[in-house]
C-alpha cells in the first residue's frame, strides 16, 4: 500500500478531498484538470491509478483518456472513471476508450476501497507475469543462443571433414560464405530483391551455404581427388553428390519438422547444379523455377572452382574467371544475378584473395597457352 501510487484528477475540491481521506495510507498525487493530470503523467512514470473525473473544464476525462491510450500506452496503469448515477452512457464511453472500471457519486468509501484493492492485485498478477514472461523470454534467447552456436560448429566440423579429405579445396567454404553474404547484401539494396533479401534471409543464405556440397562425403576418393578428366561413369558418380546431400538433410528431418534453416539448406544443396537454361541437374530446373538459393549458389560456386587450384586444375585469374562466366550469363546462370556479381567484382576478388589456401601469386598471370583454351571440362567444375 505504501508503495502504490493513485492520482486523482477532479476539479472539484470537494471531492478530491473525500477521496483522499478514503484513501488514506496510500501515495496520492492530485491534479484539477486534464492539462495538470498529463503533466503529471510525464513526470511520474510509476502511477498504478488514475481516478478520473469525466467532465471537467478545459480538458474533460475523454481527451485524457484518449491521451493515455496514445502517448502514454507503456505505463502499467488503470484507469477508474468517476461518474454519477445517470451518466451510463459517459461510462459506457470511458471504457470503451481505455477505462478498467466505474465509480459512482455520490461516493462510498467500502465500494472505493474495494474497487483499489481489486485493481491492484490485478496490477500486481500483471506484473509478476511480466516478469515471467520475461524470465521465460530470456531463457528462450539463451537456450536459441546455445542451439544456434551448436548448429554453427556442428556445420563447421561436418565442412572440415570434408575440406581435410578434398585437400585441394580448402577454404571453399570460408570463401563460397563471405561471398553468398556480400552479393545478397549487394542485391538487398535492389528494388526487386529488397523485400525478399530480408536480414534474416540473407543470413539464412551465407550461413547455410558451407553445405552446399556436404554430399561429397558419400564420393569415393577415387573420383573425388582424381586429379585428371572424370570419364562420363566417374562424372555420374560425381554428380550423387547432391542426392547424396539432400537425402542426408531428409533423412534426419521429416518435412514437418523440417525449419527455415534446414529448408534452405535442402534448397540449396539440391539445386546449386541447375543451370538456368534447363541443362543441369539433378532436375533439369529452367529459369526462375530454380530456387535463388541455387541460383546464387551457381554463380559463386564457379566463379570459386574457376579462381581456385584444384587436383584436376590450376587456378585461372580473376578476370579469365569473369569472361568465363560472362560468356554462361542466360546459359548457367540467372542474368540479372551475374550482372549484380560483376558489380562488385572487385570485393568477391578480394573475398577469393583473403582465404586463399595458397598464395595465388603468378596465377593471376597464367599462361597465354593455359589461357587461350576454353576451360576444358566447364561441366565439372
Amino acid at each position: 500500500m505504501l508503495n502504490t501510487k493513485i492520482l486523482i484528477v477532479d476539479d472539484s475540491k470537494v471531492d478530491q478531498l473525500i477521496i483522499q481521506n478514503i484513501l488514506e495510507g496510500y501515495q496520492i498525487l492530485t491534479a484539477y484538470d486534464g492539462f495538470q493530470a498529463l503533466e503529471v503523467l510525464r513526470k511520474e512514470s510509476d502511477i498504478d491509478i488514475i481516478i478520473l473525473d469525466l467532465n471537467m473544464p478545459n480538458m474533460n476525462g475523454f481527451e485524457v483518456l484518449k491521451h493515455i491510450r496514445s502517448d502514454f500506452s507503456h505505463l502499467d496503469l488503470s484507469v477508474l472513471i468517476l461518474t454519477n448515477y445517470e451518466e451510463v452512457s459517459n461510462e459506457i464511453k470511458g471504457l470503451e476508450l481505455g477505462a478498467v472500471d466505474y465509480i459512482r457519486k455520490p461516493l462510498n468509501s467500502e465500494s472505493l476501497l474495494k474497487r483499489i484493492e481489486v485493481h491492484l492485485n490485478l496490477l500486481i498478477a500483471k506484473k509478476e507475469i511480466k516478469l515471467h514472461n520475461d524470465h521465460l523470454e530470456q531463457l528462450v534467447h539463451e537456450r536459441t543462443k546455445q542451439l544456434l552456436l551448436t548448429r554453427d560448429i556442428t556445420i563447421n566440423a561436418l565442412v572440415g571433414l570434408l575440406e581435410v579429405r578434398d585437400v585441394e579445396s580448402s577454404n571453399h567454404t570460408r570463401r563460397t560464405l563471405q561471398m553468398m553474404k556480400s552479393i545478397c547484401e549487394h542485391l538487398s539494396k535492389k528494388q526487386t530483391y529488397k523485400h525478399i533479401l530480408t536480414e534474416e534471409k540473407i543470413e539464412l543464405l551465407y550461413k547455410t551455404a558451407p553445405l552446399h556440397d556436404i554430399g561429397k562425403v558419400g564420393i569415393p576418393d577415387k573420383i573425388l581427388l582424381k586429379p585428371g578428366k572424370l570419364t562420363e561413369e566417374e562424372y555420374t558418380q560425381m554428380k550423387d553428390h547432391v542426392r547424396f546431400g539432400v537425402d542426408a538433410i531428409k533423412s534426419e528431418f521429416g518435412d514437418e519438422e523440417m525449419d527455415v534453416f534446414m529448408l534452405t539448406a535442402l534448397r540449396l544443396i539440391g539445386t546449386h547444379h541447375e543451370k538456368y537454361d534447363g541443362t543441369g541437374y539433378p532436375n533439369g530446373l529452367i529459369g526462375k523455377d530454380i530456387p535463388l538459393e541455387g541460383r546464387l549458389m551457381a554463380i559463386i560456386d564457379v566463379y570459386d572452382a574457376l579462381t581456385s587450384e584444384r587436383v584436376y586444375k590450376q587456378a585461372f585469374s580473376h578476370e579469365y574467371s569473369l569472361t568465363i562466366m560472362e560468356n554462361e550469363s542466360g546459359k548457367h546462370f540467372d542474368p540479372s544475378l551475374i550482372e549484380a556479381f560483376f558489380e562488385i567484382e572487385d570485393i568477391i576478388h578480394g573475398i577469393s584473395i583473403k582465404y586463399q589456401s595458397k598464395k595465388v601469386g603468378s596465377y593471376h598471370e597464367i599462361s597465354n597457352k593455359f589461357q587461350s583454351k576454353k576451360v576444358g571440362n566447364y561441366n565439372e567444375i
